[in-house]
């Protein structure tokens, strides 16, 4: 799949006020260079910083997605993100006058209108995406909640809802294709909360700008008079509030009979353009919200940084191992005889990594170690451990090819058994602290499934 990257080919401003912080915001999107992303900038802040819009910088789900970085925040950016995404954009700056862009009518029409107005131009780069290859699983098993990424040879988001409701019930949507649905079927759909989360959410500082027109008020439990005229003045409204037969506040009709999920799709959408690149898959949620949306980003982001790295060494994918012997000697200075590592099978950046010796009779130090009864040596089991940590590494630093990794310190070495000719060691390796050029790793290795050697290793990072 070969698509040019895409931008807007004019700045174009809308304004509003911020659901939350009711704080009138004018937001502008600009066009921006190839490979630049999504990123907000905060004009009415002194430098105008800017904050891109990746997973690393949310830094609140509570009743949306939030960005921060340097103490500046964007409240509930998801809508603004979905009319990106949605509109396959890659590249753009969104300004703001304000912390929080226009909530508009609840939903991301106001946005999508506003860049097809501004028009959408082609680029001279092509897209990366994230083509998911294997399947990935998020539960909460304590909410109920579950997301499920399978292989697709498009984008597709099959999602299910069900509340404890007659208004609202079990729901359930399926997007088949963005370019042909995201504008149309689902952009529209307005964001919506239970009649008993209002003044909980009032209480907590938040909903400000929140109103009858920019929101679906779904009635879930009885209310009297008084209380009917504590909302108008929670509201500031003029007019009567009634409680609609459709079990909606006023009772506003729905733009679709199901819009509850399908808004649902849209902030998924939203929170998925974090992972940086658009991504090939198709997802299948059940009563997903910010929380859960933003740690399966999270997992797509470590996977896409194994992508990135694994693209980058390897020349040729195999099945079975994440690098071979050749990538293995691009990634670490080591070299015969003192390359302990055949293959890496397994890659977390920056978590975990699993690499394979595989121990042959022909190794030099078994001349020596001992003669006519051939044991690896114990340090060489930790100085292979230690080069599968060196590949942990990997990405954990920046400019990565010009570092060295040298041992500061081994602690709670065990050797439990002795490794022989034939074996086949595997290394399972994970990072227990970084902090700078500082790291901590725990390794174990075993063969046939029994442990043969754990060990503790410092290391320092430095410059070749």
């Amino acid at each position: 799949m070969l698509k040019q990257q895409r931008t807007i080919a004019n700045a174009i401003s809308y304004t509003g006020v911020g659901l939350h912080t009711g704080n009138l915001t004018t937001l502008t999107f600009k066009p921006a260079p190839p490979n630049t992303g999504i990123r907000f900038k905060r004009i009415d802040l002194d430098d105008s910083p800017e904050i891109p819009a990746i997973i690393d910088h949310v830094v609140d789900i509570s009743r949306g997605t939030s960005l921060g970085m340097n103490n500046v925040v964007i409240h509930t950016v998801e809508h603004v993100l979905s009319a990106v995404a949605g509109m396959e954009i890659d590249n753009i700056l969104v300004e703001l006058d304000n912390n929080e862009p226009p909530v508009g009518d609840g939903s991301a029409l106001p946005f999508v209108q506003a860049l097809t107005e501004a028009g959408i131009v082609e680029q001279d780069s092509p897209k990366d995406y994230l083509v998911i290859e294997d399947t990935i699983a998020f539960s909460n098993e304590q909410k109920g909640i579950d997301i499920v990424v399978f292989p697709s040879d498009e984008f597709r988001i099959t999602f299910m809802v069900d509340y404890k409701n007659p208004a609202l019930g079990t729901q359930y949507t399926s997007m088949y294709s963005l370019t042909d649905e995201f504008v149309r079927e689902y952009a529209p759909a307005r964001t919506f909360c239970f009649l008993h989360e209002v003044e909980q959410l009032r209480e907590m500082g938040l909903a400000k700008g929140g109103s009858l027109d920019n929101a679906v008020v779904i009635i879930d439990k009885e209310i009297d008079n008084t209380e009917l005229n504590h909302l108008k003045k929670l509201f500031n409204l003029n007019q009567e509030i009634i409680l609609g037969a459709n079990g909606i506040l006023n009772g506003k009709e729905l733009r679709f009979p199901n819009e509850p999920v399908r808004h649902k799709t849209v902030d998924l959408i939203g929170d998925l353009a974090l992972l940086g690149v658009p991504i090939i898959a198709h997802i299948i949620a059940a009563r997903s919200g910010h929380g859960a949306n933003v740690e399966l980003v999270k997992m797509l982001r470590k996977e896409l940084e194994k992508k990135q790295i694994v693209s980058k060494y390897q020349e040729k994918r195999g099945k079975g191992f994440v690098f071979d012997t050749k990538a293995i000697q691009r990634i670490l200075p080591h070299r015969y005889p003192f390359l302990l590592v055949d293959k890496i099978v397994d890659l977390i950046p920056r978590e975990r990594a699993v690499g394979i010796k595989n121990v042959s009779i022909n190794e030099h130090f078994f001349q020596g170690h001992f003669p006519g009864h051939p044991v690896m040596p114990g340090v060489l089991i930790v100085e292979a451990m230690a080069q599968v940590g060196g590949v942990l590494l990997l990405n954990a630093q920046e400019d990565y090819s010009n570092k060295l990794v040298y041992f500061t310190g081994i602690d709670k070495v065990r050797f439990r058994k002795t490794v022989v000719p034939g074996d086949q060691i595997r290394f399972d390796v994970e990072m227990l602290q970084f902090r700078r050029s500082i790291c901590r790793i725990g390794g174990k290795a075993y063969v046939a499934g029994d442990l043969v050697c754990e060990a503790e290793l410092m290391a320092a990072v430095v410059e070749r």
